[in-house]
């Protein structure tokens, strides 16, 4: 405090004195050398800004702890990350809203159950379609989620929102992953997923159709979750001038943000790329 008035051109002792600060104690504290702990504390809230920069400012105390410990070898505690950022007024953007739970609802043709854990790739794949403005008008984009690892798997982006902008998620992800058949493709009501075409390209490849209830969330909400993400982490952080603007903006969220670098704590705080290269790992005979 009282460094602050003297660097804001006030008098030393007239700081010292109404603060009730002796000059000479004053002097002593200003001349003192810095402490080992504090010279550490200054390199780690370096070390926190260069992190919090490089998820776009996104990663609150539990992300930047991750990849100080995991990705950068650093030994330190997750409160005293915490209490750095909160010192260097560095905070994570805010979570999503939580939805409100509809409960005595029947879920006819769900084949998922509100149950997206899967133990392996290709399982479960859940979709939908978000949209988002620009001065030039809407942009819509659809997404193919991977249940198991949480990556992006398919997606498209088109100025409508029709059959055929879900179809070119689909086969994206197909080429993408050459799925075995029998795994499920999750998806809402809506007149794009519910089309004949979009169900045999599905049942062609050799997967099953799900369908979650009208107006619940719940029945998708890890692809739910993923817009939120995105909502909150790109989206509503600026005005957006022209489609082809916004378009690059998520095709680099998506292909290198979300699936190469940003650690979701449902996956250990790893990526959604290095869990599934992790998972791929021959084990080690003891």
């Amino acid at each position: 405090m009282i460094d602050t008035l003297v660097a804001a051109g006030h008098p030393v002792l007239t700081c010292c004195r109404v603060l009730g600060v002796s000059k000479p104690g004053y002097y002593r504290y200003r001349n003192r050398t810095t402490s080992q702990t504090q010279l550490r504390r200054q390199w780690l809230t370096g070390l926190i800004q260069e992190v919090h920069v490089a998820s776009r400012g996104t990663y609150g105390y539990r992300r930047v702890h991750a990849e100080l410990t995991m990705a950068m070898d650093v030994t330190v505690s997750s409160r005293l990350v915490f209490m750095l950022m909160h010192h260097a007024g560095i905070y994570g953007l805010p979570g999503p809203a939580r939805v409100k739970r509809l409960r005595g609802v029947v879920t006819a043709g769900d084949l998922v159950n509100r149950k997206f854990h899967r133990a392996g790739p290709n399982e479960l794949w859940v979709t939908d379609i978000t949209e988002h403005p620009t001065r030039e008008g809407k942009l819509y984009c659809c997404c193919v989620l991977d249940t198991y690892s949480r990556k992006i798997v398919g997606w498209s982006i088109d100025s409508t929102q029709d059959t055929r902008l879900v179809l070119n998620a689909l086969d994206m992800a197909l080429r993408n992953r050459d799925p075995a058949p029998g795994g499920i493709v999750h998806a809402d009501h809506g007149a794009q997923f519910t089309s004949w075409a979009f169900g045999d390209r599905i049942r062609r490849a050799g997967l099953m159709p799900s369908f979650g209830t009208v107006g619940d969330g719940l029945d998708n909400a890890m692809m739910e979750s993923f817009w939120s993400s995105m909502q909150i982490e790109l989206l509503d952080r600026q005005r957006w001038n022209t489609r082809v603007e916004l378009a690059n903006g998520i095709f680099e969220y998506i292909e290198i943000f979300h699936n190469r670098r940003r650690r979701h704590s449902s996956l250990g705080y790893l990526s959604p790329i290095e869990f599934e290269l992790r998972s791929e790992l021959p084990l080690i005979p003891a």
